[in-house]
């Protein structure tokens, strides 16, 4: 797992959530035999990836080749901290910065690259489905710069809705960028969804 000569993105991983609704730590269950954190970093393969860790969460990611892992002492801090410590551990600033949840299971790394060729000369690009938008949402230079300023919270809407940003929409038909995990009934519908 790792970098891929050449591409001019790194994918980030936020996976320090606190797993309340869930009860356990849910990054560990597993779906089609593999714990969700392990698939989102599957679907990052093409790319440097950086992720970001709750101490629960800190033993059972190992490092590996154009693997960082970066722990986040602070989860309670939300999704916008991660992203920050994520940025901040980046080896290269100036080029896009794919984000994925490690709840987004059906993420993979064909859409991570579509999205990721989709941001072209734009500041963000996301798929969506109606109005509706999904994961993993892709941030250039220009709004990278921003995450620092970003108000603690748990979404990455405020960033990827400024005006200021030119975005891209990417149109999809399926399930993939907008299915998550946050309860068990989630993951059961998601392993009753797969062996279908």
């Amino acid at each position: 797992m790792g970098a891929v000569a050449g591409t001019q993105a790194q994918c980030a991983i936020l996976a320090a959530g606190l797993s309340k609704r869930m009860g356990e730590p849910k990054l560990l269950l597993q779906l089609e035999g593999e714990p969700l954190v392990r698939r989102a970093m599957a679907a990052s393969r093409d790319f440097p990836i950086i992720v970001v860790v709750s101490r629960a969460l800190a033993g059972s990611v190992t490092p590996a080749e154009g693997v960082t892992i970066v722990l986040n002492d602070e989860p309670e801090r939300g999704m916008t901290h991660s992203l920050m410590l994520a940025d901040r551990a980046a080896s290269d600033r100036t080029i896009p910065l794919a984000v994925l949840l490690g709840d987004t299971p059906l993420v993979d790394a064909a859409l991570v690259r579509r999205v990721v060729d989709a941001l072209g000369d734009a500041d963000v690009a996301y798929p969506v489905r109606g109005d509706v938008p999904g994961h993993p949402v892709v941030f250039g230079p220009r709004p990278r710069a921003a995450i620092a300023t970003l108000p603690e919270g748990d979404t990455l809407r405020t960033l990827r809705s400024d005006a200021r940003w030119r975005r891209v929409e990417v149109p999809i038909d399926d399930d993939r960028p907008f299915a998550d995990v946050d309860t068990p009934e989630d993951l059961a519908r998601l392993r009753s969804l797969m062996e279908r």
